[in-house]
């Protein structure tokens, strides 16, 4: 396979160039690669070193990724690859987002969306590891998926530059987005980002009309504070109340090992952001704990209902609640 050029670039001095992809905007020197690991420079050109390559590719459902408001019940073609602009200690996924060494296979854009309409997938799913820095596929993939009818989801943490987000917003149809807390020193130091930039793609992909889902994993030590689980509720309330949020609970992975969330804090967390907000959902906890199922905001009859990844649509007529036909938040 031929190298590929990168999008979102300006050659500097002395054979440097600068990305301009997400807002780390690294300069990166010849041979050498940005904060992602998988944009290099060579010859004084930006490549992606991961065009059409697959890590992870599986049908998954559409509440895996989590969407509870996007076709729920519905099965969704799954593909990520390796990379990530994040560096996040406790990653679930870093096998892949952190390992430059992951093995890949290669896959045309045309091979995808032909797996997908084969599997009667309801779209293509762009997840497990961070989307944003396989861009051109993405973006590739997206607009022949969009041409074939199939919907196009990113999970994603959201850390992108206005004029890229704003490219595929034309070709997204719901977007995951991590909120991994709402200090931006938290974000600096752990998860080696920032917070406005984030929130900004959050502002800006619902603007577009965008269907956006909230996650935020609740991390033992880090982000376990209720002040800061309020602000992140007032934030998205100030949005629109009606986006829903999951809340979920962290396991030891990759560097961390502090014990696993504490699961009477989420409860507390889901309590306090029901107050406020329409939809609030929690996740990796029992299904015999609170937050699974979906409740009209209205009437409270209980419109679908979770087990585990388990979905039965008891409740609804098209997009209302079936027992007093309040219009409610979901895409089907």
């Amino acid at each position: 396979m031929e190298k590929h050029e990168a999008a979102f670039y300006e050659k500097t001095d002395r054979g440097s160039v600068r990305c301009s992809l997400c807002p780390h905007n690294c300069r990166i020197q010849d041979s050498k690669s940005g904060i992602c690991g998988i944009r290099t420079n060579s010859g004084g050109v930006l490549y992606t070193d991961i065009y059409g390559r697959i890590t992870s590719i599986a049908m998954d459902p559409v509440e895996k990724k989590p969407l509870y408001h996007f076709h729920p019940g519905a099965s969704i073609l799954s593909i990520g690859t390796k990379g990530c602009n994040m560096k996040c200690p406790y990653c679930q996924n870093w096998q892949i987002s952190q390992e430059r060494a992951a093995h890949t296979s290669y896959y045309p854009s045309e091979k995808i969306v032909e797996a997908a309409l084969a599997e009667g997938s309801v779209g293509i799913a762009y997840t497990y590891s961070e989307p944003i820095v396989w861009f051109e596929y993405v973006r590739d993939t997206a607009a022949l998926a969009r041409e074939k009818g199939l919907a196009n989801v990113m999970v994603t943490n959201g850390f992108i530059n206005p004029e890229p987000l704003r490219e595929l917003l034309v070709l997204i149809d719901a977007m995951n987005i991590d909120l991994k807390s709402f200090r931006d020193k938290t974000m600096r130091t752990v998860q080696k980002a920032r917070l406005p930039e984030v929130l900004d793609t959050i502002r800006t992909a619902h603007a577009h009309g965008c269907h956006i889902e909230l996650t935020t994993l609740v991390i033992t030590g880090i982000n376990d504070d209720m002040d800061e689980m309020k602000d992140i509720i007032e934030f998205i309330a100030s949005v629109d109340a009606g986006i829903p949020w999951h809340i979920s609970r962290y396991y030891p992975s990759y560097k961390y090992d502090r014990p696993a969330t504490d699961v009477g804090f989420i409860m507390k967390v889901h309590a306090e952001a029901e107050k406020k907000l329409k939809y609030v959902y929690c996740g990796n906890v029992s299904s015999q704990e609170r937050g699974h199922d979906t409740h009209c905001p209205s009437c409270g009859a209980t419109v679908i209902r979770r087990s585990g990844y388990f979905t039965k649509i008891s409740g609804l007529d098209g997009n209302r609640c079936a027992q007093c036909g309040a219009e409610l938040r979901i895409v089907r």
